[in-house]
């Protein structure tokens, strides 16, 4: 979300200008967009045989989205699996923390669901 910043000026005068927030911070809004997104299909016009509106793909389970939340038409691909086309590299074999639950680099996520081995390390 954009915000306003002010600054003087030589002349004693108060300039603003409008700046993004933290680069972290704009992450942290992307991801929570991302993750509340609303699948929607594109409805033609009879007439003219092109997109007109955007249509929810599930109305019963969704809400209008708003002009700030972020929509979809096709779904995302599996990043678990490696796909040589987009260049994914998955996320098998990857190091994961079995502490972290529910975060990008835990266990749960990470591994998709196949499981995972652990190794327990003690230092001499």
């Amino acid at each position: 979300s954009w915000r306003g910043t002010c600054g003087w000026s030589v002349n004693v005068t108060v300039t603003c200008w409008m700046t993004l927030p933290k680069f972290r911070e704009l992450g942290y809004i992307l991801k929570d967009k991302y993750s509340h997104a609303v699948h929607v299909e594109p409805v033609k016009a009879t007439r003219h045989k092109r997109p007109t509106f955007l249509k929810i793909k599930k109305p019963y389970s969704y809400r209008k989205p708003m002009d700030t939340d972020l929509v979809y038409i096709e779904k995302s691909p599996n990043y678990c699996e490696a796909d040589p086309v987009t260049g994914s590299v998955g996320t098998q074999g990857r190091v994961c923390n079995k502490t972290l639950v529910h975060h990008p680099n835990g266990c749960d996520l990470m591994c998709c669901g196949r499981g995972y081995n652990t190794h327990q390390y003690s230092r001499v």
